[in-house]
């Protein structure tokens, strides 16, 4: 259980510290009322919408760019609907999945630092960075291709259409297998699978491009 002491508010003084110490004083709070099951049942729940949304969105902004590419009167109103399903799974859909799947994961950290003795939730926290790193280039993306559509090639967003797949299949088995899951061997598989992914998106390519 989380515990108040005199080191507890001082996260407040750290940059951008206050939002983070505001969260930990409503987990504080609420703790005592709130089941850990139901805690930990949400951040399952925002997890799935969030990679819903990480999984759908590349794959709008792949239609978005090749719509660019059609003739008039279909480019316009193909790339005014890709806008408008792009806005609402973006900022109504994945932008809140992520920030409450996080909100919820820490919440279940902070009531059991335990998590954090194990070197697999190091590992995991790693991942969920860089999920968010994919987040923020996922917003420039989407601010890019509004306003100009062919700033991205086809490929490249299929490509990165990719990264949540590969961000998923190793957080899950991190997750699945804990300390019995061999890091190196794990790295080495989704290298792999990323190649083949790689390979399979050139190959399309090129048999689209030959028809």
């Amino acid at each position: 259980m989380l515990k108040k002491n005199a080191n507890f508010f001082f996260v407040g003084d750290w940059p951008g510290g206050g939002s983070f110490a505001l969260a930990l004083h409503f987990i504080y709070l609420t703790q005592s009322i709130m089941d850990p099951n139901a805690v930990k049942s949400l951040h399952i729940v925002f997890v799935v919408t969030w990679f819903a949304g990480l999984f759908y969105i590349f794959r709008l902004y792949v239609y978005h760019a090749e719509a660019a590419a059609k003739e008039e009167p279909a480019r316009s109103v193909l790339l005014q609907q890709f806008s408008i399903m792009e806005r609402k799974l973006w900022y109504i859909i994945t932008w809140p999945s992520a920030v409450l799947a996080t909100f919820f994961g820490l919440w279940l950290i902070v009531v059991n630092t335990q998590f954090l003795l194990h070197p697999w939730m190091h590992i995991k926290l790693f991942f969920v960075a860089l999920l968010w790193v994919y987040m923020a280039y996922g917003e420039r993306v989407y601010r890019r291709i509004q306003a100009e559509p062919t700033a991205f090639s086809s490929v490249r967003l299929r490509l990165l259409n990719e990264v949540p797949t590969l961000i998923l299949i190793a957080v899950v088995f991190l997750v699945v297998m804990k300390s019995s899951f061999h890091w190196i061997y794990g790295a080495l598989g989704i290298l792999g699978l990323a190649g083949i992914v790689t390979a399979a998106v050139y190959y399309f390519k090129k048999k689209r491009e030959m028809k």
